[in-house]
């Protein structure tokens, strides 16, 4: 699925499927569900049995060959639409494929408890039921989601997230989640399945990805019921002018020069098709981008809320900063030098294996050359951080080195007889108002100086928030960290605000106050403590290497599990709703436009009179319906390939915005049908056509 999806018109297979797909989507019942098309295809039955009373009976107020041609136009237009959606569905249907190649029945090794190992029954996965035990080993696929309660083990997750790398699932802890379907590397792990067969999250997913489950969008179902209204107005505007072409005819003493089968094409023509065609392809090739994003949504509502955020919420570790801090500088305190410094505070961290202590041994070496010794050198005793000391350290030759936390080696410092210094206690204070960590270096009960670490700013993240600050987003920094520490990161990173010593009851509120606001939030999450925050959240992405808590919470899942993934999801579904707004305007400007460059040509037989705003010269009634119906077929097939990609993001205002789509697609929807009309229209008459 993180595989970049082929162009779907450029794929030969999938769209040839998407063009059987468009005859098969001609079931009335299918139809039925887009009622703007539902009257293109009535009218294209209409018109059919039009012209077979016209070709059996000799019965008709048109040319037969003309009904002909205007019922074949139709159909097309019913099916372009159809291919519209099916070649959208086509992305998702392949993904679903592989995905259904991925998923398989296998043999699960139920057991009555993690204590009970030995005791196997072998049974089909899908006959698990939810909180059964089921041991998995090396080699083996895991047969249903569910967590992880006794082991750990490496697991490849490469059939759900596409990436080859393995992850580590164990017991307890915020990675325990695993998910049927994929394979368990090495050693061993006991899950509890928390899922019943055939609502896992692989079948979630196959649902989600080929459309299945799609339903349409609150704001979807509002432009709808629009364009409905606006096919009822036309539907009245062209039986008035049915009417009262009876009417003028008989007043004039000539025959009635306008058919039943010319006000059908004019209704379709005048109809907002070409949104109504587009609505559906538009809404799945959103969630289909979604998709190639990894990211799996549990509604299309989701995406169009991610269109509508106002204020993102965003962990600081892994989205703002790079998730590991570095030591940036070694201050020395009380006379020692900085090399000295720098030596005792590499011989400590010699045995640690955090980030941060590995930085500390590298920015030794780089600053003053020291090499990086190991513990057997001088037979150096290792001293582990634990949570009650919050220090670490080296014991050699009656040599005591610690580092650690400034109150924690302040207490070690005085127990020993030593001093804390005034200055050491200024530095450590100066570091934390700029947002960095202070680790006091001690040695023999003397402190020697401090170590900076400092949160690593992600490139370009200020450029992100100054981009999102246009749309009028706000973004706020949740964190652990103190609120000095908090104010010197959110100020370096550039976002608006930040929530510091961050508790799940905090984020929770927090949420709750913007939204009674009126505001919408969105928020990542993968932990327990985060699931009442995400369940609260109009947009919660939930990471998938998260818990089963957080996933169950959230309305998406990033299957990457990367928190920067956030912004990606409220571009994608502006974009949505960019693109929606951009071809609904078009949609509306071609109507009025096709108004009136038809009516003047149709009704000028009536009305000579009206030969003055046949502005476009158009040959004859009958070659102005039929270059009009052609052009409004046509157009659907143009739109497609924006109507897939969507309209290019812009991070500007939404005022800006609307100014931009009424000039470019507004203009361009009025200018568009004068010109190609035109042109088909000396197309008819040059292959004597009309």
């Amino acid at each position: 699925m993180a595989e970049k999806q082929k162009i779907a018109l450029s794929d030969k297979k999938m769209v040839m499927r998407a063009i059987k797909d468009s005859f098969i989507k001609l079931k009335p019942k299918t139809q039925a569900g887009n009622p703007v098309m539902l009257l293109v295809y009535l009218s294209a039955i209409m018109t059919t049995g039009l012209w077979l009373i016209s070709l059996i009976f000799g019965i008709g107020d048109a040319p037969t060959g003309y009904t002909c041609a205007i019922a074949v136009i139709l159909w097309f237009t019913v099916l372009f639409a159809n291919f519209a959606e099916a070649i959208a569905e086509g992305r998702g249907k392949a993904q679903a494929d592989s995905l259904r190649k991925a998923k398989k029945d296998v043999d699960a090794h139920k057991i009555p408890s993690p204590d009970q190992k030995d005791r196997i029954t072998v049974i089909p996965s899908t006959s698990l039921k939810k909180g059964d035990l089921v041991l998995v080993k090396a080699g083996e696929q895991i047969p249903g989601d569910g967590e992880v309660v006794d082991g750990a083990a490496s697991v490849d997750e490469s059939a759900i997230t596409g990436e080859s790398a393995p992850v580590i699932r164990e017991s307890g802890g915020d990675r325990s989640a695993v998910t049927g379907g994929t394979t368990v590397l090495s050693d061993w792990i006991v899950v509890r399945i928390t899922s019943e067969a055939g609502e896992t999250f692989m079948d979630k997913m196959i649902a989600m990805v080929e459309g299945a489950n799609r339903k349409k969008t609150p704001n979807e179902i509002a432009l709808q019921i629009f364009l409905v209204a606006l096919s009822i107005v036309f539907i009245m505007v062209t039986m008035s002018l049915y009417t009262y072409s009876i009417f003028s005819a008989k007043q004039a003493g000539i025959a009635n020069p306008t058919s039943i089968t010319t006000l059908v094409a004019l209704l379709v023509c005048l109809a907002p098709t070409t949104i109504g065609a587009l609505l559906s392809a538009i809404g799945i090739a959103g969630m289909s981008r979604l998709n190639q994003a990894n990211v799996l949504a549990m509604s299309g509502r989701a995406i169009e809320a991610a269109g509508d955020v106002d204020i993102l919420m965003l962990d600081k570790t892994g989205t703002i900063t790079l998730g590991n801090r570095r030591a940036d500088a070694f201050i020395p305190v009380d006379g020692a030098s900085e090399k000295e410094l720098a030596d005792a505070a590499q011989l400590s961290s010699l045995a640690d294996e955090t980030p941060e202590g590995r930085s500390v041994v590298v920015l030794a070496k780089e600053k003053f050359g020291i090499r990086e010794r190991s513990l057997s050198d001088k037979n150096m005793e290792f001293v582990p951080f634990t949570a009650v000391t919050r220090m670490s350290g080296v014991n050699f030759a009656g040599t005591e080195i610690r580092k650690g936390a400034a109150d924690a080696i302040k207490d070690y410092v005085v127990k020993g007889g030593g001093i804390y210094s005034p200055e050491c206690d200024h530095i450590v204070k100066e570091i934390s108002s700029k947002g960095g960590t202070p680790l006091v270096v001690a040695k023999n009960h003397i402190v020697l100086g401090v170590i900076y670490l400092k949160d690593i700013i992600k490139d370009g993240v200020q450029e992100k928030f100054a981009d999102l600050r246009k749309m009028g987003i706000k973004t706020i920094m949740i964190t652990g960290d103190n609120p000095l520490t908090a104010a010197a990161i959110a100020a370096e990173a550039g976002v608006d605000d930040f929530l510091a010593e961050a508790t799940p009851e905090g984020k929770l509120q927090m949420i709750r106050d913007f939204q009674k606001k009126g505001h919408l939030v969105a928020m990542t999450g993968d932990g327990t403590n985060d699931a009442p925050a995400l369940a609260q959240a109009d947009v919660a992405v939930a990471m998938n290497s998260g818990t089963q808590a957080a996933k169950e919470a959230g309305n998406m899942v990033d299957l990457d599990s990367s928190p920067t993934k956030l912004i990606d999801i409220v571009r994608i579904g502006k974009q949505l709703l960019m693109t929606r707004g951009s071809l609904t305007t078009f949609s509306i400007a071609n109507d009025v436009s096709k108004y009136f460059a038809i009516i003047p040509a149709l009704f000028m037989g009536l009305y000579p009179g009206l030969a003055r705003l046949n502005i476009m010269g158009l040959y004859s009634p009958q070659s102005a319906v039929l270059s009009a119906i052609i052009y409004n077929a046509l157009v659907i097939i143009a739109l497609i390939p924006l109507a897939l990609k969507g309209v290019k993001y812009r991070e500007v205002s939404a005022g800006k915005l609307l100014s931009r789509n009424l000039l470019v697609y507004g203009l361009g929807g009025i200018v568009t049908p004068f010109i190609f009309i035109k042109l088909i229209d000396i197309l008819l008459v040059t292959f004597h056509i009309v």
